[in-house]
């Protein structure tokens, strides 16, 4: 079992990091080459800074039993295929049962954001928020 990061915009990657030094579980960051990610346990691996280039490389990597940390809808669906365990950074586990949904509501807002009717403002994330990562990670490696 490894844990792969989608980390361009990924808050918690040193978070993780951590949890896998503690779990002795290989990790791998993948970003694109505009973001600056050191860490000597990580495997680091860059990418083109093109759309969707650090989804595909995670997603002909992973195994059955990965863990994948995202926040894309999309890269968590094709994790799901693969029997892959995705994660976004507030320790939702995404699985068959809730990706549709979370896809309709996905393709919903780029529809809103076309016509101009929906201005999501991302909030600032709060400590507490990291606190649950740790922690559902922490729960879902237990498990397993």
């Amino acid at each position: 079992m490894k844990i792969f990061l989608d980390a361009d915009g990924c808050p918690v990657v040193s978070i993780a990091i951590d949890i896998a030094k503690e779990y002795k579980l290989e990790v791998v960051v993948v970003k694109n080459y505009a973001h600056e990610i050191m860490d000597p346990y990580a495997t680091i691996i860059s990418v083109d800074i093109s759309r969707d280039s650090a989804d595909f490389y995670i997603v002909n990597r992973i195994a059955k039993d990965d863990i994948v940390i995202t926040q894309d809808y999309g890269l968590a669906a094709m994790c799901l295929s693969k029997e892959a365990i995705p994660m976004n950074q507030n320790g939702l586990v995404f699985t068959r049962e809730n990706i549709d949904g979370m896809l309709n509501r996905r393709h919903l807002h780029k529809e809103l954001r076309k016509q101009n009717k929906y201005y999501g403002k991302a909030k600032k994330r709060r400590p507490e928020a990291d606190m649950e990562f740790k922690r559902r990670l922490r729960e879902l490696l237990d498990k397993m």
